[in-house]
């Protein structure tokens, strides 16, 4: 038992050591890995869209092909296949929101800032994240507490398969955060990029890669 406690506190210190050494690499890393998975879960939200839908579709063709056979429909239907399809691309859009926005996959309109020289466009892009993030923390809050009060009455779904409503909106929720994570990293870095740029003697400030 002793030597499992000294192992655990060598393998604690080491990594104390490490996030002192290199607290922005470890921090990048976490970061990444949060927006990666969060799309990854999105992805499989996607697809369980298409899995419902066309269970759906299938069902349909059965009592089509009945009807022709016997005249009489089955009446195979999945039950509130139209909610939980909703529910699923809710939860696919916002958990998706912050990777979109790491890789650069948003819509952006570009018209005016295309326009602006490099130290323009640098202080327009911190400008943007700094809203962005401000909204972002707003929509996070309230997200949260509309999850906080469906849990706390017990609000169901209106759909033939009633389901804790709070369960689609923690989705929203966790979204919501995660994506404010991301605004906040974007605004940082692109902070820290301008502090950067500000000591080079050209004078020269770079965007952030998104």
């Amino acid at each position: 038992t002793s030597s499992k406690n000294t192992r655990s506190k060598i393998v604690g210190c080491w990594k104390f050591q490490q996030l002192m050494v290199h607290p922005r690499n470890v921090m990048r890393d976490y970061l990444d890995k949060v927006y990666k998975w969060s799309g990854i879960i999105a992805a499989c939200f996607i697809l369980a869209i298409c899995m419902t839908v066309s269970l759906q579709v299938f069902f349909n063709v059965i009592d089509r092909v009945f009807v022709l056979i016997t005249g009489n429909a089955i009446g195979l239907v999945l039950p509130s296949y139209a909610d939980f399809a909703g529910y699923f691309l809710a939860s696919a859009s916002f958990l998706a929101a912050a990777s979109a926005l790491k890789s650069g996959d948003h819509i952006r309109v570009e018209l005016i800032i295309d326009k602006l020289n490099p130290n323009q466009r640098v202080y327009t892009e911190l400008w943007c994240s700094f809203v962005g993030a401000a909204i972002a923390i707003y929509c996070s809050w309230w997200s949260v507490k509309l999850v906080f009060e469906s849990w706390k009455y017990g609000d169901l779904s209106p759909g033939i398969i009633a389901i804790p409503i709070w369960l689609p909106q923690l989705s929203m929720a966790i979204g919501l955060i995660i994506l404010t994570i991301a605004f906040v990293d974007k605004f940082v870095m692109t902070l820290m990029q301008l502090c950067e740029n500000s000591s080079e003697p050209s004078g020269e400030l770079s965007t952030v890669e998104e």
